[in-house]
């Protein structure tokens, strides 16, 4: 889970979600896109919660150790 404190946003651009998901914006579009990742929009703006992207993570496979 991530932590979180009174000041940390409840939601972040795209940009934003990428560095803190490990990876880069073309794929954070692309996991929306397929419906993995959930995102709300602002006008414009796409955003994409703090719960979507522990969603997305706790989603993935988990590999195992060898």
């Amino acid at each position: 889970m991530l932590t979180t404190s009174v000041t940390d946003p409840a939601a972040f651009d795209v940009l934003n979600a990428a560095r803190i998901m490990g990876v880069g914006r073309s794929t954070v579009f692309e996991e929306i896109k397929t419906g993995r990742l959930e995102a709300r929009k602002v006008g414009r703006k796409t955003l994409i919660t703090r719960s979507a992207i522990e969603n997305w993570l706790r989603s993935l496979p988990v590999r195992a150790v060898a």
